[in-house]
């Protein structure tokens, strides 16, 4: 077996009523991503990341917003059944790298619990996945605090 890298893309619209979570942490925030789950575009890019290494399509295709058992699902859940797939393909997560496009709010206090939560998730330490956050320059969707978007990227190893 090969080493593979896989990408990840996600983006929700920001909509009162709902609470944000990103990485599963819930933020304070005054509005919150839209979605069928708990619309958690981090873990989202991250688990189409995975996914996508291992050639096995995207979180739509396993886990369809047409279906009610995962309607609210924490996306740590999600996290947790993509590891298992990684898994029974003879595979584990080197490392992870994201992204996070969002003009508000800021994230900086929150990245460590989100890494810590990623890692977990993923059996693999805390260094091994980073997470970055910057902002649209007020440009665009993003920019006009419309939504949030997330790119991530992991590196696959075959298990021992």
């Amino acid at each position: 077996m090969k080493q593979r890298i896989g990408i990840g893309y996600d983006i929700h619209r920001l909509i009162k009523g709902r609470k944000l979570i990103l990485g599963g942490v819930e933020i304070p925030y005054e509005r919150g991503l839209d979605g069928h789950s708990d619309a958690d575009v981090l873990l989202h890019a991250v688990c189409d990341a995975v996914l996508g290494a291992l050639g096995k399509g995207d979180i739509g295709e396993h886990f369809p917003n047409t279906d009610e058992q995962y309607r609210n699902i924490s996306s740590l859940v999600l996290l947790e059944k993509v590891h298992d797939i990684a898994v029974r393909e003879g595979y584990q997560v080197n490392n992870v790298d994201c992204v996070i496009q969002a003009e508000e709010p800021n994230l900086k206090q929150y990245k460590s619990e989100m890494r810590s939560h990623i890692a977990y998730k993923l059996r693999i330490e805390s260094e091994m996945v980073n997470i970055k956050a910057t902002t649209h320059e007020q440009l665009g969707a993003i920019g006009k605090k419309e939504g949030i978007a997330v790119f991530a990227t992991v590196f696959l190893v075959p298990r021992n």
